[in-house]
């Protein structure tokens, strides 16, 4: 069913600099997804071999697709499209934002508020309600039958509506966390809110071990701060001025599950404190081109945390008039009119970020994300600037264990784990979303992953991943969100790359990540660049979900390849989760099967790890094992087992041959 009012959403959220222009017109500021901060000094620059595995497609049949909104021309490889389903009225032209998961649903997010799908068959996913309550971004998680949705925007309303709020101060505004009781999964109940200085960008849901009794978020909010006519305790003055600045620091909400509408912030931690601002890298050619050529035609233009942006035409216009009503005048903008513009535009990104543009910078006032792994007691922190790693033993007090700064990385995104906690990737964000960043032209280090080993509690930095294909001008294009893939034995991730479409790759090996998997559409528009592509593809009992921009939801299946087999395939199904919220990772189990020993006998094979008389004699008992029964299928386990544990001391893959035993005999007991 479509849950709606009898008004439309007036618009369709732009880039990220649009939507900062957007709100600076209301002389607030604000950034829509992630400005584009460019940071730090670090690692050394290493060079890129482009992340393609021998064997990949050549020419990439990625380059030179056809434009189209819903029929663009496509490139697939290794794996299978299931379905593409287009967005319901009330969400057409609306951004589509990012994903959760709970039973058979998938929850995503959108400016216009969320839908919710029943993907029980992938291949004909039911929208079982679209929820109309505008905000940006409208990030989702669940947990239970509570779903948290982030507003950040100016626009969103306490009541839902789509009327926007046009004042500068309001009391109808929402900035901050909605709660919903889901219990009837098709009839969402609005139960309460949360608000918070500085809004909800993005929010990360943490169920801590030992604590049954709540839930806590952690806000991570990139407005700017809200005045203290609009919401109490509100205070914009950098912390030096004021301890109790809303700058520098996130929110951490405690939601007592037994009375949700009784979420409250109960601690704002600074784990920012000591860090300063990095080195940055400056603009791609390509940009530098663009820049020049916008100041030739007088365009407006501002500094952005190191970064010029222009501002887009209509953008520009809005502020004119926005000038023109505060003098009392009308009519078209005068040159006095553009001379104001020009000189407030500094003024108004210093309230944005806190940071006064004639001092010395300081480090991050936020992050972009947090990713927690309540399993190694730890998170990965997407700070801007920089890729932070906290202890997050007490929920309510993070603290900071080590941080990691690349003069490569503009903007530190979002954070994943490998499943054994030694290895955490972290996303740049270079040109918010909104831009062009994966051009020929354009670095293979800038726009793209950094691997880290996690070594005694520091990061050591291995590694750059970026999309190995060059996408155009007409599409944007960089590094956003995605999930690890769990196929046993291995460190596998989907990531969406927004018009560059999804990739599927291997980083196993921290030093050499490579691509296996492949999906790609033409620009939605061949003149002009038009936001759209995947925000965010997340792998899912069995499936892997995208969150398409502008397209809809699309729904994915690996297929057997020389990069992965359909043993390793079957074994990642086996493991079934109740719920995913993304932002906290759940480490991966692997129930013994024989699905997973194939795969890790799979593995061995591709490595080398055991002749291949061994390995076809351990395939052959495996098959008599499975068409067995009783004690007869136990004794042929064991014994394989004992067998591989004696050719482990050997082994150049040591360790995946003694899983494979382990297995063994995990199975021959069941």
């Amino acid at each position: 069913m479509i849950q709606s009012s009898p008004f439309r959403s007036p618009g369709v959220a732009r880039n990220r600099l649009g939507a900062l222009a957007a709100v600076l017109a209301l002389s607030a500021g604000g950034v829509a997804c992630a400005s584009s901060a460019a940071p730090a000094s670090g690692p050394a620059p290493v060079a890129v071999a482009g992340g393609q595995a021998a064997g990949a497609p050549s020419p990439d049949p990625r380059v030179g697709l056809g434009a189209g909104l819903l029929d663009a021309e496509e490139a697939i490889w290794n794996l299978r499209l299931l379905s593409a389903t287009p967005p319901p009225e009330d969400f057409i032209g609306v951004t589509n934002s990012d994903l959760a998961f709970t039973g058979n649903y998938a929850i995503q997010g959108n400016y216009n508020g969320f839908q919710i799908w029943d993907i029980s068959d992938p291949r004909a996913p039911e929208l079982v309600v679209g929820y109309v309550c505008p905000a940006s971004q409208s990030d989702v998680s669940v947990f239970g039958n509570l779903l948290f949705v982030s507003g950040e925007g100016m626009e969103g309303r306490l009541d839902c509506g789509v009327q926007g709020v046009p004042q500068a101060v309001s009391p109808d505004r929402l900035r901050g966390i909605r709660i919903f009781d889901i219990s009837d999964i098709a009839r969402p109940e609005y139960v309460a809110n949360v608000q918070t200085c500085r809004g909800s960008h993005t929010h990360t849901v943490l169920e801590h071990p030992g604590d049954t009794d709540n839930v806590y978020i952690y806000v991570s909010g990139s407005a700017p701060v809200r005045p203290e006519a609009e919401l109490e305790g509100c205070i914009g003055a950098p912390p030096e001025e004021d301890p109790e600045s809303a700058l520098f620091r996130i929110e951490v909400i405690r939601v007592p599950l037994a009375d949700p509408q009784a979420a409250a912030i109960v601690s704002s931690p600074r784990f920012f404190d000591g860090l300063e601002a990095p080195p940055r890298h400056g603009p791609a050619p390509a940009d530098l081109a663009e820049i020049e050529a916008a100041r030739e035609r007088g365009a407006f233009m501002v500094e952005i945390m190191g970064e010029m942006q222009i501002f887009p035409d209509e953008i520009a216009d809005q502020l004119l008039t926005q000038v023109v009503a505060q003098r009392g005048g009308s009519g078209a903008p005068t040159a006095a009119d553009s001379t104001m513009l020009r000189q407030m535009l500094p003024g108004m990104v210093a309230q944005m970020t806190g940071i006064d543009p004639d001092g010395p910078e300081p480090g991050p006032t936020q992050c972009h994300d947090i990713t927690v792994y309540p399993a190694i007691g730890m998170a990965g922190g997407a700070c801007e600037g920089y890729g932070i790693l906290l202890d997050i033993s007490d929920p309510i007090d993070p603290r900071r264990m080590h941080a990691v700064a690349d003069s490569n990385f503009a903007y530190w995104h979002s954070a994943t784990f490998n499943n054994d906690g030694t290895t955490v990737l972290f996303t740049d964000e270079w040109g918010g979303g909104g831009q062009p960043k994966c051009r020929d032209t354009d670095p293979m280090e800038w726009g793209a992953n950094a691997i880290f080993s996690i070594e005694n509690g520091a990061m050591r930095f291995r590694s750059y991943y970026k999309l190995p294909a060059a996408q155009t001008e007409m599409e944007n294009c960089v590094a956003h969100n995605g999930s690890l893939i769990p196929v046993p034995g291995r460190d596998i991730k989907v990531q969406a790359w927004y018009q560059g479409g999804i990739s599927v790759f291997d980083f196993t090996d921290p030093d050499n990540p490579f691509e296996i998997a492949f999906h790609d559409r033409g620009p939605i528009d061949p003149d002009r660049m038009e936001m759209g592509g995947s925000w965010s593809v997340y792998w899912y009992n069995g499936v892997m979900v995208s969150s398409e921009i502008a397209r809809g939801l699309d729904i994915f299946e690996l297929t057997p390849s020389e990069f992965l087999t359909q043993n390793e395939i079957d074994a990642a199904k086996t493991v079934r989760l109740d719920e995913f919220n993304p932002q906290g990772q759940p480490r991966f189990t692997w129930e013994p099967s024989f699905p997973v020993a194939r795969a890790y006998l799979d593995q061995i094979e591709r490595s080398g790890g055991l002749p291949a008389a061994r390995i076809a004699a351990a395939r052959e008992a495996l098959s008599q094992a499975e068409g067995s029964t009783g004690s007869a299928r136990g004794s042929v386990l064991t014994g394989l087992a004992g067998e591989l544990e004696g050719a482990a001391g050997s082994s150049a893959d040591a360790a995946r041959v003694r899983a494979l035993a382990t297995t063994l005999r995990e199975l021959s007991g069941m």
